[in-house]
């Protein structure tokens, strides 16, 4: 059953939404914390906590399957498995938080940070 699988199209379609999130992803993952807005935020934020999890996880397969999620940025992946994971590793979950900043002054779009905590 696909019951609460629905996520936001966020106006793009399938490969420029796939594109905009892995970007996002590895924007998080690059600098610890991005300014975006509150739509993009909530869509891109379980796919961090589920590659910091595969960072705990620590294995062959995980770090293969990070490699597919980032766009195969071996860097990137180093950094998320020997810095950004061992940080968590008591933590079971919760690992970004969205701090509201207010609304864009051009569109009134509301802004957020997205970090890691």
């Amino acid at each position: 059953m696909r019951h609460q699988k629905q996520r936001n199209k966020l106006s793009r379609d399938s490969a420029h939404r796939r594109a905009l999130l892995r970007n996002l992803c590895r924007e998080v993952i690059e600098h610890e914390r991005i300014t975006t807005s509150q739509a993009k935020a909530k869509a891109v934020k379980p796919k961090v906590e589920k590659l910091i999890t595969l960072g705990k996880r620590g294995d062959m397969h995980a770090r293969r399957q990070a490699l597919t999620e980032l766009g195969q940025d071996k860097f990137l992946v180093h950094k998320l498995f020997e810095e950004v994971a061992p940080r968590y590793a008591e933590r079971p979950g919760g690992y970004t938080r969205i701090v509201k900043l207010g609304p864009r002054r051009s569109d009134s779009t509301e802004m957020v940070f997205l970090e890691l905590v």
